[in-house]
C-alpha cells in the first residue's frame, strides 16, 4: 500500500493440554510452548511493529511460588526482543542451575515463562502513544490468585466515556479514559463479584475455609456471565483475550464479527489467533480444521482444559472488515489469496475501457508489495481478454492462415514489468518541508528502459486512503519513465469515511476522496450542504447513540462515484508530470462480489454496523468543520 495505515493488533493465546514432560518427550524440548507462541507472534509482525508482549500462566503452583510472568517490549524490533529477553532469563537460569536440564518440573518452579497457558500480543501505537505502559497484555494484579486478571486485545471501543462513566456510578477510580484500561477495569470488577459470591456461597451454605474455598472458585467460577455482565455495553470492534490467575482463558469476538478470530483445537493444545494461516504454519495442521469464532461468542478454556464456546453477546448482521482481506491479513491465507486476485480481476472491464482496449501499448505493473496479488488477478483478467481478441484474429484468417500469421498472432503478449521498487526507508533530519518533501519522493525507484512514449503505464495498489505518497512519489518517478498516460488502480473503493474499530483512519481531512467532494462542493456552488450537514450533526451531538444519523453521507449524494474519482486524479496529478494521471477505484460491489464473507463496508459506505460508528462519523465532521485536529473516539 503507497498510504501506510495502522492496525490495530494481532492476539496469540495458546494453553498446552498435556503435562509439561509430555513435550518434552514428544517433541524433544522443555521450551515447546515458547517457540510455538514466538512463530504465532512473528508470523503476525504485520498486524503490529511497534510493541509486543507475552504473559504466561503456570498451573498448580504453590503459595510463594511465582505463577505469571509478563514481558513487554516497545523497541524497535519488539518481537526479537522480548523473546530475547525470555530466553536470557531462561539460560541464565539453567547455567546458574545446571541439574533443571532435564528436570522439568523443577524448571516450572524455579525458571520464569515454563507453563501451560500463553497470551502473545503484537500493535501499532495507533494514537502516536507507543510507551510501555500502551503495550498489551495488561496486568490486573490481586492476592487472591482467581482475581488476577491479564487481557490483551485487537479492539477499539466507540463509546468510551460511556464506559469510564459506568465505572465511576460502580464506585470506581480509573487512572485514564482509555478503551484498555476500561476493558480491564470492567471485566476486573465482575470478576471480584463473581469471586466474593462464590466465597460466601462455599462459606455460608458449604461451611467451607477460604483455604478450602478457593480451588473449588477456580472449578465453579463462570466465566461466561462475567463476560456477559462486562461487556453488556459495549460498542465497537474487538477480538478480547484474557487469562485469569489460576488458569482460565476465554477470547471474545465482537457481535458484528468485525475484528477477525480463528481457533484449533487438538488432543495436546487450543489456540487462538488473528489470522488462520498463522495457526496452520506453526502447528502443521490443515485449512478445514481451523475454526473461526462466531460474533458475539467466547471460546472459554478452564483450567482443567475443557473447552466451550458460550454466546456473550447477541449477534449483530455479520460485517467482519473487508481491510482485513483488501491489506491487513498476511495474503498467504487460501481464500484472501483468491479474494485478493478476485479484486484484481474485477478491475480490467474498466481498465480495458480506459485504455480502448489497446493492450499493445500497455506496460502493467503494481506498487509493493501488497498489491501484488491483486496485480495476478488483474493480469489473469488481462490474459483471459487477449486470448479472447487471438482466437477472434485466428477465426478470422480461417482458411488462409499462414505459419507466419499464425505466430504472429500467438506471439502477442500482456506486458508486465517489476516498474516500482520501495527502497529502505529513507531518514531526514532536515526539518525544511521542501527538503522533507525531496527524500518523500525518492522513497520509491523505478526500473528505466521497459516503457515506450506510446506506452500507457496501469499500476494497481491495495488502496488510496491519503494520496500523499502516489502525489509526492509515486507518479512522479513513473513519469520520469515517459509515459503518455499513468493510470493507478485501487482495488478498494474510494474511502470516505473514518473507522472507529482499529484501523488508523481518525480524521475527515486525511482522506483524499473527502477532499476530492469538499472541491466539487465549491466548484458547482454547493457548499452549503457543508453547512447544513454540520448544522444537523450538532443538532444531535446529545442524542443517544441509538438515534444519531450520518448526515455525512449528503456530502457525497450530488456526485456519481466517476466524478469523484475524477477530481481525485486531477488533485493527485503534480504539476510537473508532463504524463496524463487518471485513478480508478473499486466498486463496493465489486469489492462484495470479490468477498462475500467480509461485508464490513463503511469506510467506503458510510453504512456502520455499531451504534456507536454514527456518533463517530459525526463528531469527525464536526472536528472538521471546527477546525479541531482531534480524534473523534
Amino acid at each position: 500500500m503507497s498510504d501506510a495505515i495502522k492496525h490495530e493488533c494481532g492476539i496469540a493465546l495458546l494453553r498446552l493440554k498435556k503435562p509439561l514432560s509430555y513435550y518434552k518427550e514428544k517433541y524433544g524440548t522443555s521450551f515447546y510452548a515458547i517457540q510455538k507462541m514466538y512463530l504465532l507472534m512473528e508470523k503476525q509482525h504485520n498486524r503490529g511493529q511497534d510493541g509486543a508482549g507475552l504473559a504466561n500462566i503456570k498451573l498448580d503452583m504453590e503459595p510463594g511460588e511465582r505463577y505469571i510472568s509478563r514481558v513487554r517490549s516497545n523497541n524497535p524490533q519488539p518481537i526479537q526482543d522480548i523473546f530475547s529477553q525470555i530466553n536470557g532469563r531462561i539460560n541464565e537460569g539453567l547455567e546458574e542451575n545446571p541439574e533443571l536440564i532435564n528436570d522439568i518440573e523443577a524448571q516450572k518452579k524455579l525458571l520464569p515463562y515454563i507453563g501451560e497457558v500463553y497470551l502473545g500480543h503484537v500493535r501499532y501505537g495507533t494514537f502516536g502513544k507507543n510507551n510501555i505502559e500502551s503495550v498489551h497484555p495488561f496486568l490486573r494484579q490481586n492476592n487472591w490468585m482467581h482475581r488476577n486478571l491479564i487481557v490483551a486485545g485487537n479492539f477499539n471501543l466507540t463509546n468510551v466515556k460511556e464506559l469510564f462513566d459506568d465505572l465511576v456510578r460502580l464506585g470506581q477510580h480509573p487512572k485514564e479514559m482509555a478503551d484498555t484500561v476500561t476493558v480491564m477495569e470492567k471485566i476486573g470488577h465482575f470478576l471480584d463479584d463473581e469471586v466474593t459470591d462464590l466465597y460466601f456461597d462455599l462459606k455460608n451454605k458449604e461451611g467451607l475455609s477460604k483455604r478450602e474455598a478457593s480451588p473449588i472458585i477456580g472449578e465453579r467460577l463462570d466465566v461466561a456471565r462475567i463476560l456477559r455482565r462486562a461487556s453488556k455495553n459495549w460498542d465497537g470492534g474487538f477480538a478480547m483475550a484474557g487469562m485469569l490467575g489460576h488458569g482460565d482463558a476465554f477470547v471474545l469476538r465482537d457481535p458484528a464479527g468485525i475484528r477477525p478470530a480463528f481457533h484449533y483445537e487438538d488432543d495436546e493444545i487450543v489456540v487462538v489467533a488473528s489470522e488462520r494461516p498463522v495457526i496452520q504454519t506453526a502447528f502443521n495442521v490443515p485449512l478445514e480444521q481451523i475454526k473461526e469464532l462466531n460474533p458475539g461468542e467466547a471460546i472459554i478454556i478452564k483450567k482443567d482444559g475443557k473447552v466451550s464456546f458460550e454466546r456473550i453477546l447477541e449477534p449483530l448482521e455479520k460485517k467482519a472488515c473487508s481491510f482485513e482481506r483488501i491489506y491487513f491479513s498476511r495474503g498467504n491465507d487460501a481464500s484472501i489469496y483468491q479474494e485478493r486476485k478476485n479484486l484484481g480481476r474485477l478491475m480490467m472491464p474498466v481498465i480495458l475501457k480506459e485504455i480502448n482496449e489497446d493492450t499493445e501499448n500497455a506496460v502493467f505493473s503494481y506498487i509493493p508489495n501488497t498489491a501484488e496479488t491483486s496485480f495476478f488477478g488483474m493480469l489473469e483478467g488481462a490474459q483471459e481478454f487477449l486470448n479472447k481478441k487471438k482466437t477472434a484474429k485466428i477465426l478470422a484468417e480461417e482458411g488462409h492462415l499462414s505459419t507466419e500469421k499464425l505466430d504472429e498472432i500467438l506471439s502477442t503478449t500482456i506486458r508486465t514489468e517489476k516498474i516500482t521498487i520501495k527502497d529502505a526507508k529513507l531518514r531526514t533530519f532536515i526539518t525544511d518541508d521542501s527538503n522533507r518533501d525531496d527524500m518523500v519522493a525518492h522513497v520509491y525507484d523505478v526500473t528505466y528502459g521497459v516503457v515506450k512514449p506510446t506506452d500507457t503505464l496501469i499500476v494497481i495498489d491495495d488502496s488510496i486512503v491519503r494520496g500523499t505518497t502516489l502525489k509526492k512519489s509515486i507518479i512522479k518517478m513513473l513519469d520520469r519513465l515517459n509515459p503518455k498516460k499513468i493510470i493507478v488502480i485501487s482495488s478498494a473503493p474510494q474511502i470516505r469515511y473514518p473507522d472507529c474499530y482499529g484501523i488508523d483512519m481518525a480524521k475527515m481531512e486525511s482522506l483524499i476522496a473527502f477532499n476530492a467532494t469538499l472541491e466539487l462542493l465549491k466548484e458547482r456552488n454547493l457548499y452549503h450542504i457543508v453547512e447544513e450537514v454540520y448544522q444537523k450533526s450538532k443538532a444531535q451531538e446529545h442524542l443517544p447513540d441509538a438515534e444519531v444519523v450520518n448526515y455525512v453521507k449528503e456530502l457525497y449524494a450530488p456526485f456519481t462515484d466517476q466524478e469523484i474519482a475524477d477530481k481525485i486524479s486531477e488533485m493527485l496529478h503534480p504539476e510537473d508530470v508532463k504524463a496524463d494521471v487518471k485513478i480508478m477505484f473499486q466498486t463496493v460491489e465489486n469489492l462484495h462480489k470479490a468477498c462475500p464473507d467480509h461485508l464490513g463496508d463503511w469506510y467506503f459506505t458510510g453504512d456502520y454496523p455499531t451504534k456507536g460508528g454514527n456518533r463517530v462519523v459525526s463528531r469527525a465532521f464536526m472536528n472538521f468543520y471546527e477546525g479541531k485536529d482531534a480524534r473523534a473516539y
